[in-house]
């Protein structure tokens, strides 16, 4: 067992190891695995030591068990998704839930990855507050933990795969109709000159809104994409796509009213359209989501997102007749399904089929020949009825 205390210096009035009001340095005594130990904590702040004391005991309790702590497996874990070099925004997510997970760890008292078992796990489940789509994703994050736990062969089974995933419902797609898209294109003008700071005029304002609201409209591109949009990639009237989240390459032509409101945008930096290259790209998408929703509001589509111009750009694809794949390779989807899931119901050939298929089934119905026949004896007697 160790024990902290204060070592008083000579000019400290207090010589008793428990007073510990003062900013003496604090040292630690005691036995750790059979090991007599006597040194300096290397710090003066109190709850900074127990909490290192606390670490030590549970290493060691950890060890003599043959298990690994919580503390350390996520340690772990994170050290091998950057070495998977995983995206910021995806290490972000495991660290939110990590988060989580050392506060219900810390309630429940659990020290070892061992003491996580599929109880301990439906309850830390239940604590969370998020929506349907949400609770799905942290399950698969968790998962993924649990995963990396198994594969290293410090527990034998992945209690995480016995979780029941959530019922999400997906909300259908709602891709802008052209008045709205007319109307918000209208209304950059009108934000445009409202705009006031010292970087950029009224006028220039006006023409950096528009020609966001356009990329996104006729690229399909993610809010993004279409902010770290770069200079090289538009070339002889077509926009090269390579997309950040799946890494897709894709030429798509752009209307020339599209490429003409590029060139007049007023030039942030000498590589990106849209992004001055300071700071995050993330901390720039969201200063482009707040000039959007003034733009929005201004248009009268207070329920318009920059997603729903994405949608517009794939359901007018397929409402022309593209077949899904190309149409999910314009947007950059990883597989086919991704793009049914969302926009099966668009499918001109799909709709057109399944009208097909109705009007087929009519042809045996009795009550449709009847219908029929008793409208051509009808039909005969309407043209007597005019002649007398």
């Amino acid at each position: 067992m160790l024990m902290i205390y204060r070592r008083h210096g000579p000019s400290c009035p207090h010589k008793e190891r428990r007073w510990r009001r003062c900013l003496c340095p604090i040292w630690v005594e005691g036995s750790l695995g059979g090991v007599s130990m006597r040194r300096s904590m290397g710090t003066r702040d109190w709850e900074v030591a127990q909490a290192k004391v606390r670490k030590w005991e549970d290493e060691q309790r950890a060890s003599e068990l043959g298990t690994v702590t919580l503390e350390r497996a996520i340690e772990l874990f994170l050290l091998d998704a950057q070495a998977r070099k995983l995206s910021d925004a995806t290490i972000q997510k495991y660290n939110q839930i990590f988060k989580h997970l050392r506060v219900f760890a810390t309630i429940q008292n659990i020290r070892s990855i061992r003491q996580l078992d599929l109880q301990a796990l439906r309850a830390f489940r239940v604590s969370w507050q998020c929506s349907s789509i949400t609770s799905l994703k942290r399950l698969q994050h968790v998962r993924a933990f649990f995963r990396f736990l198994v594969s290293n062969g410090w527990i034998a089974e992945n209690p995480a795969s016995k979780l029941r995933p959530p019922t999400v419902r997906n909300t259908p797609t709602l891709p802008l109709t052209k008045d709205e898209v007319g109307s918000i294109v209208a209304a950059c003008e009108i934000q445009g000159e409202k705009c006031r700071g010292p970087v950029y005029t009224k006028s220039e304002n006006v023409h950096r809104l528009r020609a966001f609201v356009l990329a996104l409209r006729y690229t399909g591109m993610r809010i993004g994409d279409v902010t770290a949009l770069e200079r090289a990639r538009v070339q002889n009237g077509k926009v090269f796509l390579y997309t950040q989240k799946t890494g897709t390459p894709v030429y798509l032509p752009l209307p020339e009213f599209v490429l003409n409101a590029l060139e007049q945008a007023p030039v942030t930096n000498e590589r990106y359209y849209f992004w001055s290259g300071n700071g995050k790209p993330k901390s720039a998408v969201a200063d482009w989501q707040r000039s959007l929703a003034k733009v929005y509001k201004t248009a009268g589509v207070p329920d318009a997102h920059a997603h729903r111009f994405r949608d517009t750009f794939a359901v007018e694809l397929l409402l022309s007749g593209v077949p899904l794949e190309r149409v999910s390779e314009l947007l950059g989807h990883s597989s086919v399904k991704i793009t049914e899931r969302h926009y099966a119901p668009w499918v001109l050939e799909r709709q057109e089929q399944m009208e097909e298929d109705v009007k087929r089934a009519w042809k045996g119905d009795p009550l449709l020949n009847r219908t029929i026949s008793v409208q051509s004896e009808i039909a005969p007697r309407k043209q007597l009825k005019t002649k007398e």
